[in-house]
This record gives structure tokens, C-alpha cells and sequence, in this order.
């Protein structure tokens, strides 16, 4: 929680291994359940686009696990990378957006050494990125092979299917009733990234208590306007 509160990143309330839906992702899900624990695999690469869900299985493993860090690249590389020293002495770390450090010279650097440092304590390393790791513009090869010790996995995106599924479920845990036809209103009139489309579930979440409202095409098109 310290490191969290030094670096100014906290975890999303809802970013917890029961809010996500799995779909094709149920290995990479139990490969990451084990690891926080101390079981098999401490390091774990893993890549997909973006949506695809990634961020929010990295907050769930640091919900899991008291002393841990959750590094969103894409928002601290104009900080400096000393930012990663010392954080061996944590249980887990976890690193989003791997790829953002490309042709930073010192930030791959930095990055190399804090691996080397987490493996050598025997800590649990989860990173992602949105490519595999041969795939990474980095200029440290030593770097490239070192990602690759580890177990590697795909996120799988979700099908429409599935973020169907997902939406229903996110509802249920809200106490709302997400009627099927209306899913697929919602699936057919916003943009399918995930992210943008729970924010429309919260919103909608938000209007129906307000409005004493059930869900249905015409309320969502209201508050939605679509």
C-alpha cells in the first residue's frame, strides 16, 4: 500500500479476479492465482490488445496480495526509473505496459535490473505488454530473452458473445437486471472495448437508481443517448 500511495497509482475497487469474465483466459487466470501464492511459475509475461482486459487481472492479483506494487507504464515513464529501486523487497510486482520502455535507454535498463533483482529474491514478477515478448521494440536483448524465462500467455479478447456474458454479470454483481436484448442494444450502439462499455453500465447503473427505473431499450437510449 506504501509503494502505491508513493507513486500516486491506486487499484480500482471492481478490478477483483471475480468481476472478470474469462472467457478463453481460464489458464492464464489459475497460472496467476497460483502465482501470487509462491506456487509454480514467479515470473509471468502476458499479452493481447487493448480492452482485452489486462490491467484489471494485474489490480486483482495486487488486491490479493498486502504487499505489492502496480506499475502502469504508460503513466510514469516521464517520471524517472528510479522509481522501480528497492521494489524487490515486495511480495508481488506487477508491470503494465512493458512496451512503453522501448528505445528509453535508461528505463530498459532500470527495468533489467529490477527483474534481475525480483528473480534473484525469488519474488513473483507479472508483466504484460501488448505484444509477446520477441515482438518488443527493445534495445537490451539481454532484456527480450530474460521475459521470455517464464511462463508466456495470450489474453484472449472477449467474443461479443462473451462481452455479452460479461455485461449480465457486471450487472448481477451491481443488483441490476440486464436483460438480454437490451445487451445487445448496448453491444450494437457503443464501442466494444470493455472499458467503454462498463463505464456505460455504471452510468446506466447510476440513472436506473436514480430513476427508480428497469433496464430497457428506451431507458438506455435516454441516458446513453444513442
Amino acid at each position: 500500500m506504501m509503494n502505491q500511495l508513493i507513486l500516486g497509482v491506486s487499484l480500482k475497487d471492481e478490478a477483483t479476479f471475480e468481476n472478470f469474465y474469462a472467457g478463453r483466459n481460464h489458464e492464464l487466470i489459475a497460472t496467476l492465482k497460483q502465482a501470487i501464492k509462491g506456487v509454480g511459475e514467479q515470473i509471468i509475461y502476458f499479452y493481447g490488445a487493448g480492452g482485452d482486459g489486462r490491467t484489471h487481472l494485474l489490480q486483482a492479483a495486487c488486491h490479493e496480495v498486502p504487499r505489492s506494487v502496480y506499475l502502469p507504464l504508460s503513466q510514469l515513464i516521464d517520471l524517472s526509473p528510479e522509481i522501480l529501486e528497492e521494489l524487490e523487497t515486495l511480495d508481488l510486482i506487477c508491470v503494465d505496459d512493458v512496451d512503453k520502455i522501448a528505445g528509453r535507454a535508461n528505463w530498459e535498463e532500470a527495468f533489467f535490473h529490477l527483474f534481475n533483482r525480483a528473480r534473484d529474491a525469488g519474488k513473483c514478477l507479472i508483466v504484460s505488454a501488448n505484444v509477446p515478448p520477441k515482438a518488443l521494440k527493445i534495445t537490451l536483448p539481454d532484456m527480450v530473452s530474460r521475459l521470455t524465462w517464464g511462463i508466456v500467455y495470450q489474453c484472449h479478447p472477449l467474443t461479443d458473445d462473451e462481452k455479452l456474458a460479461a455485461l449480465i454479470m457486471r450487472a448481477d454483481r451491481w443488483g441490476m437486471t440486464l436483460p438480454e436484448e437490451v445487451g445487445r442494444f448496448i453491444l450494437s450502439h457503443c464501442p466494444r472495448h470493455m472499458s467503454t462499455l462498463f463505464a456505460a453500465m455504471d452510468a446506466l447503473d447510476k440513472a436506473s437508481l436514480a430513476a427508480q427505473r428497469k433496464l430497457t431499450i428506451p431507458f438506455v437510449k435516454t441516458i446513453l443517448q444513442i
